[in-house]
C-alpha cells in the first residue's frame, strides 16, 4: 500500500519540477527577446551615428550629456557586446533546461497513459 503513495509523491515532484522548468524557460525566452530588441535599437543607433556629423548626446541618469562621436560609438559597441554575451548565457541555460524538460514530459506522459496520474 505504501508503493502507490510513494509513486504519487514522485509524480507530484516531477510535475512541480516540470512546471518550474516551463516557467524558467518562458522567462529566459522573454529576456532573450528583450535583448534582441535592444540589439536592433543599437544597430539603428549605430547606423544613424555613422551618418551624423553633428554633436552627439547620450543619457547619463536623467541628463543628456554631450559626448564625442567616438565615445558614443564605443559605448554602443560595449553595450552590444554585453547583450550578445547575455544572449549566449541564456542559450547555454536553455540548452541545459530543455533536455530535462523533455525527460520530465516523457515520464509524465507515460504515467498519464498508465493511469498513475489524474488530471484535476
Amino acid at each position: 500500500m505504501a508503493e502507490p503513495l510513494r509513486d504519487a509523491d514522485v509524480l507530484q515532484k516531477q510535475l512541480n519540477e516540470f512546471q518550474d522548468l516551463q516557467r524558467q524557460l518562458q522567462v529566459m525566452m522573454s529576456q532573450k527577446q528583450q535583448l534582441f530588441m535592444q540589439l536592433e535599437e543599437m544597430k539603428a543607433a549605430t547606423e544613424e551615428l555613422s551618418k551624423s556629423d553633428k554633436g552627439v548626446y547620450r543619457y547619463v541618469g536623467s541628463l543628456l550629456i554631450e559626448c564625442s562621436k567616438s565615445d558614443a560609438q564605443k559605448d554602443l559597441a560595449d553595450k552590444k557586446e554585453l547583450f550578445e554575451m547575455r544572449i549566449g548565457i541564456l542559450d547555454k541555460q536553455d540548452a541545459k533546461v530543455r533536455p530535462r524538460l523533455e525527460e520530465l514530459k516523457t515520464s509524465l506522459e507515460k504515467a498519464l497513459r498508465e493511469g498513475k496520474l489524474t488530471r484535476n
